[in-house]
């Protein structure tokens, strides 16, 4: 049955001329639909995905460059889009395709543009993927040469309605070899009206050859702070009550993902029954509470071992995973040494109140040390509570660890008190870590005193006012004493600066008065005496002379040094290997000092064999 007689019989009706009113409809009409059947359900990843490039967060760089490139008419025929999850790569490619052919509606002359905030002609048809000129491919699916060689043969015709030939290929890393191969000579140059656009999550898939014939785009993560934001107004346009603490929670678990974070935030208010609380986004996630993460932070760090596991168990009975806690506790631990690092840090809007306040304040008392150990600790105890049978057990094994080593000094720390330590009969009982309970609790601490030493023969008896009474302090009599007690503290700026910056004019107890060269740093003077005071116990006023001053420390070395280079020269071997080999010279001279024999150690005496150490001797440890 032709057309024409179909809309002959639907414009006559059913039965002409049987005396039926003509007004009615010529078919049974259809029930309307009543206004009580519910509409589909849209989730907010997709009701709220973005239709323009003004939609799209953290991003900024990317439109930049495309809107400056657009404007100019230097338009790629080729673009590469990769990133993570759910940061914008298929969206993005579906926005640009419009932006390519945007036309607008009331049919003037216009060119690609970005500035789509108007509708334009083929714009709806473009956004609900069913224009005739954008075609989507999902590259998981069609993998191989066939389908390839189906877009290169469709490429050689012409769109039928649009400006340009779009075709968007999704997870390109899919594709086969083969496929890749196929496709090389076509984007390296394809006919004016066809543009490619590429969508991949893997980006070292994709070969390079692939990549050198497209312009390529890294979507990054987008901030929690920023994610935060835009989850806050997208509650507010759905009507929904959700706490600060919570949006910050979300966007912190969807990691930089906008559609994770939709996706949770749909959970959550589906959870929540139209109001979110913190609390309830806690449990949903199997999250631990934020402030008794700290709390267990805290009493790990002042190694109260009863209270760190008897909070560790309450976060657990109260459905907290383990690897989840410790993790949390890795966060926790990351935070604190980047506020240490930058205080600035604790604006971050994706912050909560307690790790804004309390993360300061436990920054400003942890050391880098302890806290670059804390993190060590934890990373390897997540790995261990992921693979072990019992994951509680393993995690509480991982606190004990953590909590007994908060009171181990550091490697430098231990062997700067070996060198301090003064020497004593019987060595020192360990102890625990405070609050840890007692009973046995272990050495948490290295035992810095020195294993008991044979009675070997000493040189001589060692006076007793040396062991009862050490030192004040050291005596720093010259710039050369200061140097070397600036070294000893492992400032190596400021020794240095001591060395090449400052000329000694008088040095005494406490004083220092120098002069400086030229071009010498204004704030050594400062340093030096702040860290002297703070270093020595003492106060040290460090000034700067009208006199000249005599050489720095840095230009008595190189003199030296000079004087005994010549002085090596007229070595007569030295001279005849210099003569035998033209060309040779003296880079450096090292001296071996040789201890002096003494007939002491040759033959003790009977007293020496049991005096006990010198001052002067070397114990063995």
């Amino acid at each position: 049955m032709s057309e024409d007689t179909h809309a002959h019989q639907d414009d006559e009706g059913p039965n002409p001329g049987l005396g039926l009113d003509l007004g009615a409809p010529s078919a049974p009409a259809r029930p309307a639909p009543t206004s009580e059947a519910p509409a589909a359900y849209r989730v907010l990843a997709r009701k709220y995905r973005p239709q323009n490039f003004t939609d799209l967060i953290g991003q900024e760089a990317m439109v930049r460059t495309l809107r400056n490139a657009f404007s100019s008419g230097r338009i790629a025929q080729a673009y590469i889009l990769t990133g993570v999850r759910g940061v914008g790569k298929t969206t993005t490619a579906r926005i640009l395709a419009r932006a390519l052919n945007y036309e607008p509606m009331d049919g003037s002359a216009g060119g690609p543009s970005l500035d789509l905030s108007v509708m334009g002609k083929q714009c709806r048809d473009i956004i609900e993927s069913r224009h005739v000129d954008v075609m989507e491919m999902d590259a998981a699916s069609n993998t191989s040469i066939n389908d390839i060689r189906e877009i290169i043969e469709s490429a050689r015709y012409r769109p039928v309605m649009a400006r340009y030939k779009v075709y968007i290929i999704d997870e390109v890393h899919m594709l086969s070899t083969a496929a890749f191969n196929g496709l090389l000579k076509t984007l390296e140059e394809p006919p004016e009206h066809v543009k490619f656009i590429f969508a991949t999550t893997e980006i070292r898939k994709v070969p390079v050859t692939v990549l050198s014939r497209c312009q390529r785009f890294d979507l990054r993560r987008v901030e929690a702070g920023e994610l935060a934001a835009h989850l806050a107004g997208i509650c507010a346009k759905e009507g929904v009550t959700i706490e600060p603490e919570a949006l910050a929670i979300v966007a912190r678990a969807a990691e930089g993902s906008v559609r994770d974070s939709l996706s949770l935030l749909d959970q959550a208010i589906a959870h929540g029954g139209g109001a979110v609380g913190a609390e309830e986004v806690r449990r949903l996630l199997g999250l631990a509470d934020k402030g008794r993460v700290i709390d267990l932070f805290e009493a790990l760090m002042k190694g109260e071992m009863a209270r760190a596991l008897s909070e560790f168990r309450d976060q657990y009975d109260a459905g907290a995973d383990p690897a989840v806690i410790l993790t949390d506790l890795a966060e926790f631990t990351h935070l604190v040494t980047r506020l240490k690092i930058m205080p600035d840090a604790a604006q971050d809007a994706a912050l909560v109140e307690a790790e804004r306040v309390r993360g300061l304040e436990m920054a400003q008392g942890l050391s880098m040390r302890v806290l670059a150990r804390a993190w060590q600790m934890l990373t390897k105890g997540i790995g261990e509570v992921q693979q072990a049978p019992k994951p509680a057990q393993a995690a509480e094994m991982a606190l004990v660890r953590l909590g007994y080593a908060t009171d181990l000094p550091t490697p430098d720390e231990a062997l700067r008190r070996l060198k301090d330590q003064p020497v004593t009969d019987a060595p020192a009982p360990p102890s625990a870590p405070s609050g840890g309970g007692g009973g046995g609790g272990g050495s948490a601490r290295l035992s810095l005193a020195p294993r008991p030493v044979e009675a070997r023969p000493q040189m001589r008896p060692a006076p007793v006012a040396a062991v009862a009474a050490p030192a004040a302090g050291p005596r720093l009599a010259s710039l050369a004493d200061v140097a070397q007690y600036v070294a000893a503290k492992r400032d190596l700026a400021l020794k240095h600066a001591v060395e090449t910056s400052l000329r000694p004019v008088h040095v005494e107890e406490g004083r220092i008065e120098v002069a400086l060269v030229p071009g010498a740093p204004a704030s050594v003077i400062q340093d030096l005496s702040r860290k002297l005071s703070d270093w020595t116990g003492r106060r040290w006023l460090v000034s700067v002379s009208s006199q000249a001053g005599g050489p720095t420390l840095a230009e008595e070395n190189a003199a030296v040094k000079a004087e005994r280079e010549e002085g090596i020269k007229a070595h007569p071997l030295v001279a005849a290997v210099l003569a035998r080999f033209p060309g040779a010279e003296v880079v450096d001279v090292r001296t071996r000092e040789e201890a002096p024999i003494d007939t002491e150690v040759l033959a003790p005496s009977e007293d020496d064999l049991y005096a006990g150490p010198g001052a002067d001797d070397e114990l063995e440890y």
